[in-house]
């Protein structure tokens, strides 16, 4: 009997209606952009939650689907409206959420009749958020208000018995007393927060006069996050440094509010390593202010939580040692020290993972210090080996049966590339360039890469079918990226030459020409994949493709044949998700058949007839016969991996599971050759 293995810490959805879209659009923005990593902050050490969306293209219909157990804590934020009211399918899709010890399901109205909602059984003296009723500064309440439920659901245990406002934040107004500024931001901060429905969400104090401050302080920082007023005299006065010390002694969450008026002769280094909020003082304390700065305390409470969380996770997993020391930040020097007179000599910390001028001043102590995906010294693991990435969008489906944003797969072919290249892999890569495409993400990292780590040994192989890189903006992409980018071109096949000016490039346009397209597309796939020692594939689009078939999908197609090492990421979605579909069922999905194509791609029965012709077609019958009869067994061997985890890989929609995944095969296929 297969073991069950334990789930990640928390998975949060977003449920709305079509109709509303407009409505909710810009604070699913702000909640995506501060709860996971932006591709473009790849360093940055933001909240890394995994989140999923759930809508349709009409408003009428409810998504396809209904959220899972993905998680040890599944957060469901259902958006109602009269939209989801009036229409009956909606009412009986809320009404049918599962709602049990692992998925808590939350309503947000977005108007007032939202509020009408017939909300999941057994959940009907649930309170509301009635977002509606914010009357200014709506977002910025709405992402609080929306934040707080994450922390109470998602962070703590909550004890039924208890009051509502039992679970609120409690916050530690750090600040220098005698200050005018620090003391005025203090005051509007707790005063904000008993004037306004804010009390349910916070609980904010400071040391009163005439207590013991070693009694009175630790009681209140060791439950508290920390909130740093960083003005002109703060870093100079004893207690606010004791106060600081003491909050990472405890390893509290904190975060600095930068107040300074015009000077500052020493930073206190203890303050350093958490987030910062500048508030412009020459302009005046506002509500505003007064909100970005909750908010930020609030999120870094999370994240400290949801890191430390993750790490268990990972030890219970046995991907970290089960004698590391968890930190929630990267760890800095006198947390070094103390761990050390402790007899701790390994200290994990949450992705990503810093680079080597940045700790090695800990191998002076002798710790070992290391992210789970990335364990130390493993900086040649990957040397000559040439590693194949297949990562394509998957075309947005209004979030009605694929539901995690494309950002996902771009910080997936990020993260990626980060490992790849930090163990001197090479990255073989045949997509297009384009400002905001997956080959940016990767090249960007590379140069990074490159300077963070000293080197000039770092490589991205571009595999260009013809005529792509006749296109001056190619040129361009291949002259700015000269460091880290080898452009290998592929010249027309010899059969097709007669047909073109092979000087002159052309677009698919008609059926002949999408056709010779497509025969320069399989060429350069065939030879990026012949010369791959391993091939890694996520996403895909099913439609609008250029080639005789999905381009993500005759790669995988090649590579099975070619016998090479396969991973196969389906959680992300689009043609990996169906291959790994039909691998899993031995049964070809329905996307991939040779009848929904044609129903689904205008212009591809004529393709078809020209590619027949010339005995070239997409042969979806030899597709089918192959996925039908490759065995698990096989793929999972000469990735390296057991069959258990590469199921796992197959269908883990969470990045950080799928890069430990990837190392692990990649260390155990590759490490014993080195």
């Amino acid at each position: 009997m297969k073991s069950i293995a334990p789930k990640p810490p928390l998975a949060v959805h977003f449920i709305w209606n079509y109709a509303d879209t407009k409505s909710v659009s810009n604070l699913l923005d702000e909640i995506r952009i501060r709860f996971a990593r932006h591709p473009d902050f790849p360093f940055s050490r933001s909240l890394n939650i995994p989140l999923f969306f759930y809508s349709s293209d009409n408003a009428i219909s409810p998504p396809q689907d209904v959220p899972e157990v993905l998680a040890n804590k599944n957060i469901i934020f259902v958006f109602t409206s009269k939209y989801t009211v009036a229409h009956t399918a909606w009412n009986k899709y809320i009404a049918e959420l599962p709602n049990n010890d692992y998925i808590h399901v939350i309503c947000a109205a977005v108007d007032s009749k939202g509020i009408k909602q017939n909300i999941v059984a057994g959940s009907d003296k649930m309170n509301f958020l009635r977002l509606y009723e914010y009357d200014d500064l709506r977002q910025l309440k709405s992402l609080i208000a929306l934040s707080h439920e994450i922390y109470r659901f998602g962070c703590k245990e909550i004890d039924p018995n208890a009051c509502g406002n039992a679970s609120s934040l409690r916050l530690f107004l750090s600040h220098a007393k005698r200050d005018g500024v620090g003391k005025e931001i203090a005051e509007a901060i707790r005063d904000y927060i008993n004037t306004t429905n804010m009390q349910k969400f916070y609980d904010a104090i400071d040391i009163a006069p005439g207590f013991n401050f070693g009694e009175e302080i630790r009681k209140h920082v060791d439950n508290s996050t920390m909130i740093v007023i960083s003005s002109d005299d703060y870093s100079s006065r004893y207690w606010c440094q004791k106060e600081v010390l003491l909050a990472k002694e405890l390893n509290r969450p904190m975060i600095v509010v930068d107040c300074l008026k015009e000077y500052e002769d020493r930073v206190f280094p203890a303050k350093t390593n958490v987030p910062c909020v500048h508030v412009p003082t020459s302009i005046g304390l506002n509500n505003e202010v007064v909100l970005r700065v909750l908010l930020a305390a609030i999120l870094e409470t999370i994240r400290c939580s949801y890191s430390l969380n993750l790490l268990s996770y990972y030890r219970v997993r046995e991907w970290i040692s089960k004698d590391c020391y968890l930190s929630s930040r990267p760890p800095e020097a006198l947390q070094i020290l103390r761990l050390k007179e402790k007899g701790v000599k390994e200290i994990c910390y949450p992705e990503p993972s810093l680079y080597r001028e940045e700790i090695e001043w800990a191998e002076h102590y002798g710790l070992c210090i290391y992210t789970p995906i990335m364990p130390p010294m493993e900086k040649e693991l990957l040397k000559s080996l040439k590693l194949g990435i297949s990562i394509s969008e998957v075309p947005p489906s209004y979030f009605s049966s694929h539901h995690q944003h494309a950002f996902t797969l771009k910080r997936l072919s990020q993260d990626l590339a980060r490992y790849l290249l930090s163990c001197s892999g090479t990255i073989v890569y045949g997509g297009d360039l384009r400002n905001d495409g997956f080959t940016k993400f990767i090249l960007d990292e590379a140069l990074v890469l490159q300077d963070r780590l000293s080197t000039q040994n770092l490589h991205v192989e571009n595999h260009l079918a013809w005529p792509i890189y006749l296109q001056d903006s190619i040129i361009d992409w291949i002259a700015d990226y000269s460091g880290v980018i080898h452009a290998e071109k592929y010249p027309i096949p010899e059969d097709i030459k007669a047909l073109v000016d092979e000087d002159v490039p052309i677009a698919p346009d008609t059926p002949k020409n999408r056709y010779i397209w497509s025969r320069a597309l399989t060429k350069m796939r065939e030879g990026s994949i012949k010369i791959s020692d391993v091939r890694i594939c996520a996403g895909g689009k099913l439609e609008g493709y250029l080639g005789k078939m999905p381009g993500v999908l005759e790669e995988i197609l090649i590579s099975l044949e070619m016998k090479k090492p396969l991973f196969l990421l389906g959680g992300f979605g689009g043609v990996v998700a169906a291959v790994c579909k039909s691998l899993i069922t031995s049964s070809i999905a329905t996307q991939l058949t040779e009848i929904w194509q044609l129903d689904h791609n205008p212009g591809y029965a004529e393709f078809q007839v020209i590619s027949k012709e010339n005995e070239y077609s997409a042969d979806f019958e030899k597709l089918r016969t192959i996925l039908e009869n490759t065995p698990l067994q096989t793929l999972a061997d000469r990735c390296g991996l057991d069959l258990h985890d590469y199921e796992q890989l197959m269908e883990t929609p969470f990045v950080d599971v799928s890069l430990y995944f990837i190392m692990k095969g990649l260390r155990k296929k590759y490490q014993q050759a080195l």
